[in-house]
């Protein structure tokens, strides 16, 4: 099935950056932009209280199932944002160790903030992500 993100690396910038710098989609290609994945549990509860990898993995887990439901998945993702609720370097490294491990060799063009603070209590890790699918 063809797909409809192209990453794009380039040779001028550094190669040790673990996604590509941009992504392009054709015309005709359906966009779809995903609200924050937060790490919530079918109940609504926040998954992993205080631990940015379990929230990190909930929050991809949630990511594909709105891919899913939009008819995409991680391999149609062309960009992320990811936010983690910390002022410690080693809680942004964590939460992007388990986004860049689910995107696996599809490392998208992506930004990675520490924030004061998210829109719920408990909640570490939120993962933004803008889609695109060629529908036949």
């Amino acid at each position: 099935m063809p797909r409809a993100v192209t990453l794009i690396r380039s040779a001028s910038l550094s190669d040790v950056a673990e996604y590509a710098y941009a992504a392009t989609a054709p015309a005709g290609s359906r966009l779809i932009f995903l609200a924050g994945a937060c790490p919530l549990n079918e109940d609504g509860s926040t998954a992993a209280p205080g631990d940015v990898a379990g929230q990190a993995a909930r929050a991809v887990e949630n990511m594909r199932t709105a891919l899913t439901d939009s008819g995409a998945s991680l391999r149609d993702v062309i960009s992320t944002r990811v936010l983690v609720a910390s002022h410690r370097r080693e809680d942004l490294v964590t939460a992007w160790g388990v986004v860049r491990d689910a995107f696996g060799d599809h490392d998208v063009p992506s930004t990675l903030m520490g924030v004061t603070v998210l829109g719920h209590d408990g909640r570490l890790v939120e993962i933004e992500a803008v889609a695109a699918v060629l529908d036949s």
